[in-house]
């Protein structure tokens, strides 16, 4: 804004001044002359008067309306004032000005709540009163070199308000310069970080634990797979004996010695069945099973199978079924990865079956999809457990399932085989109402 121009309205009133004066002198002088002379004199005088005046009204005029732009500037420059007192004091952090030797001259709120001390008496006490004492000298440092490098962005240190607990402070402090760009004052803007550090520290100490417990799993499933094939190897080799031994003791006709054989071989059998699902599982949790698509009847493998665990079934008096949409259902999979989907699925209906029906489901579905359902009158899965089903040795009830064993890797290998497939599986069961399994995969894979 133009200030008014004082020496414009001086010369203004001067001339209105001098210009009566004159009309004065005129008038006095000319008072012996003849009226009509006189008459004349005056009413020019009074001309010029009368142009004097308007001019100082003029001038009177452009002196009002500066007055009113001054006021109005003055009242803008008060609620800019008023705003940056609001966002000084209302800051969500703490926000001090000081000299340059850190003495405080101003402070908003949350710093009087910071460092637990009255406003009063924040105002003239020296920030470094606030450091302890063992990290002073540092802060004395750092403010010594604040008029020379000017900011100083997130500078972690300790502090400690009246009768407070110390705590990690976040400090951001920048030099207050004036127009020939000397450093007159510091601002300062202080964050407690203290619960920020808090979590960080638990962060960390969270994803040690984390990489510690990967390098366990990794150990776990590196000793599993080292452990199974140091086990399949002499399984073999006592299924092979006790073939060879059993050979040679038919054309005795010891019957004794015949049912020990059988039952060494049918334990072995048991035994090499765990060791391959421990197997697979190490295989599918490294990412190390890749999946050998050609192409096979899914209907064909489908009844393979139910002939293979019929004989399971009837130990138990259970019907075993097998529901097909169609005679035959050519599909591209790996034929021994479905099978153990279909071995798995069936094997685990009979075992929590002891009355009633298994039935095996495979249908053609809309998009290019496969359902194979295994659906049972069993003991059924409560509704909170069914989640964890299909978790690594994972069981549902431990003393049923230590009457007819296993290793509870049975649905979590049929799980992570279905996945390798870009499938899906899903459970539906019923307490003591029985139990269905669908598996959706695709009717044609492609080699991983």
């Amino acid at each position: 804004m133009k200030a008014f121009d004082n020496t414009l309205l001086s010369n203004y009133i001067q001339t209105v001044q001098q210009r009566t004066q004159v009309l004065y002198e005129s008038t006095k002088s000319n008072s012996t002359e003849s009226s009509g002379q006189s008459h004349t004199n005056v009413e020019d005088c009074l001309e010029e008067l009368f142009s004097a005046l308007e001019e100082l009204s003029i001038a009177e005029e452009e002196l009002r309306q500066q007055n009113e732009m001054l006021v109005l500037a003055q009242s803008e420059i008060e609620a800019e004032r008023q705003r940056y007192q609001e966002l000084f004091e209302f800051a969500p952090d703490a926000y001090l000005i000081t000299d340059l030797y850190g003495v405080v001259q101003e402070a908003n709120r949350v710093a009087v709540q910071l460092f637990n001390i009255s406003h009063r008496h924040l105002i003239q006490k020296p920030l470094v009163s606030f450091i302890p004492d063992h990290q002073r000298q540092a802060f004395r440092s750092v403010l010594n070199q604040l008029p020379t490098i000017h900011r100083v962005q997130e500078w972690e240190t300790v502090a400690c308000g009246r009768k407070n607990n110390p705590f990690t402070a976040a400090i951001t402090v920048e030099t207050v310069l004036d127009r020939q760009g000397r450093a007159i004052a510091l601002r300062w803007l202080i964050r407690d970080i203290t619960n920020r550090k808090r979590s960080e520290a638990h962060l960390q100490e969270v994803q040690v634990q984390n990489l510690e417990l990967i390098e366990i799993d990794r150990l776990k499933d590196q000793f599993m797979a080292t452990i199974s094939h140091e086990l399949r190897t002499p399984m073999n080799a006592i299924l092979g004996f006790s073939h060879l031994l059993g050979n040679r003791i038919a054309p005795i006709g010891d019957y004794r010695l015949s049912q020990m054989v059988d039952y060494v071989i049918r334990n072995s059998h048991h035994l090499l069945a765990m060791i391959e699902e421990l197997l697979d599982f190490s295989k599918l949790k490294s990412r190390k099973l890749e999946l050998q698509p050609v192409g096979f009847d899914l209907v064909q493998i489908a009844h393979e199978t139910m002939q293979d665990l019929h004989c399971l079934a009837e130990q138990k008096g259970l019907t075993l079924e097998l529901d097909c949409s169609q005679d035959v259902l050519p599909i591209v999979n790996d034929p021994a990865r479905v099978r153990q989907i279909l071995v798995n699925l069936i094997s685990n209906a009979i075992k929590f079956t002891d009355s009633g029906r298994v039935m095996v489901r495979v249908w053609e579905v809309p998009e290019g999809q496969i359902l194979i359902a295994v659906q049972d009158t069993g003991i059924g899965i409560d509704i909170a457990d069914q989640e964890n089903i299909f978790q690594e040795f994972w069981q549902v009830n431990q003393s049923r399932t230590r009457q007819v064993g296993g290793t509870g890797l049975g649905l979590a290998i049929v799980h992570a085989l279905v996945e390798l497939m870009r499938g899906t599986i899903s459970i539906q069961s019923k307490v003591n109402q029985g139990t269905t399994i669908r598996v959706e995969i695709p009717r044609r894979i492609a080699p991983l």
